[in-house]
């Protein structure tokens, strides 16, 4: 048994095809199954049962899958902490983002890795802030952005950008049929049927926590997990949403959407980089740490209007 073996066998376990891990692997795939077929001999087991459609692992492939990757993961941690003791910035890393700002980062990002780090490799996975949390604590991802993350012991947060949450509209559903309307107080917003992602999501957590605070119930009209699909319906006319200007930037449709700022009390979400509190990070996690903050400040975030207070 060797790392080869076990990376080949891995690849061809997560795509369930041989023919899509040799693509992959750019290696021929006849190679690529004799040395299964050869770790299966030193193993004697079947670790992948080979079907008209692609492969699916066995009980004992199973088991092997979870050790493998487990294996991998030491190894390239290894090959990063040996780069470390360098201070350069090499190995591979897991970066997490929320969908919203996936749209806008993820180009910039790699970008940036193609010119200032060439012997690092990069790959980026989305989801749900507190799925990309969990992500960071298993070891999955490295570091991530979460919107509103709650304290966990496991977790290293830094706060990185306060985005106001605005009730979006489409463009001509207020008198002036502006891109900004007027601040709309939160006693109100029960007035707008809403269409909310579903209840995993952090904005939907922090409206429904404010919205009981407060005392007062939502019309909640659709329940949409996809923020560019929940943007679609706003335009669309099928109802009102909450969410960040930031999201409303990266949605592309801007300009069909009116945004009022919700106030008294104003809401926000707060944008944090996590890391693990057990993991000391390598020079390529200081490193896009820093770019990503860099890459942050520089997105344009629209100016909502805010009440006039007359002292």
């Amino acid at each position: 048994m060797n790392l080869r073996q076990l990376e080949y066998f891995v690849h061809v376990a997560e795509l369930g095809s041989f023919s899509k891990a040799a693509l992959v692997l750019d290696i021929a795939q006849p190679a690529l199954s004799r040395q299964v077929r050869a770790l299966e001999t030193d193993l004697r087991e079947t670790l992948l049962l080979r079907n008209g459609r692609g492969v699916q692992l066995t009980e004992a492939g199973k088991r092997l899958f979870e050790h493998s990757v487990g294996i991998l993961q030491r190894v390239a941690r290894l090959r990063e902490d040996m780069g470390a003791s360098r201070d350069e910035p090499v190995g591979r890393i897991v970066v997490g983002l929320p969908p919203s700002m996936g749209r806008q980062l993820t180009m910039p990002l790699i970008d940036a890795f193609r010119r200032e780090l060439p012997r690092a490799r990069l790959a980026i996975v989305e989801g749900l802030s507190a799925h990309i949390a969990e992500w960071i604590v298993t070891g999955r991802v490295d570091l991530g952005l979460l919107h509103n993350p709650e304290a966990a012991p496991a977790l290293e947060i830094t706060p990185i950008l306060d985005e106001a949450l605005c009730l979006v509209q489409p463009r001509g559903a207020g008198r002036s049929g502006r891109a900004t309307g007027r601040p709309l107080p939160l006693r109100e917003l029960p007035g707008f049927p809403l269409i909310v992602p579903d209840r995993a999501h952090a904005i939907r957590k922090l409206i429904e926590t404010q919205a009981m605070r407060t005392g007062i119930r939502l019309d909640i009209a659709w329940e949409v997990s996809s923020v560019p699909s929940i943007v679609d319906l706003v335009c669309a006319g099928y109802g009102h949403a909450v969410l960040s200007v930031g999201a409303v930037a990266a949605s592309g449709r801007a300009r069909e959407l009116t945004v009022r700022a919700l106030v008294d009390p104003p809401l926000s979400t707060v944008l944090c980089l996590a890391v693990s509190a057990h993991k000391r990070p390598t020079p390529l996690a200081r490193h896009v740490a820093h770019r990503l903050r860099e890459l942050i400040e520089a997105l344009p975030m629209p100016r909502l209007p805010m009440p006039i207070r007359h002292s």
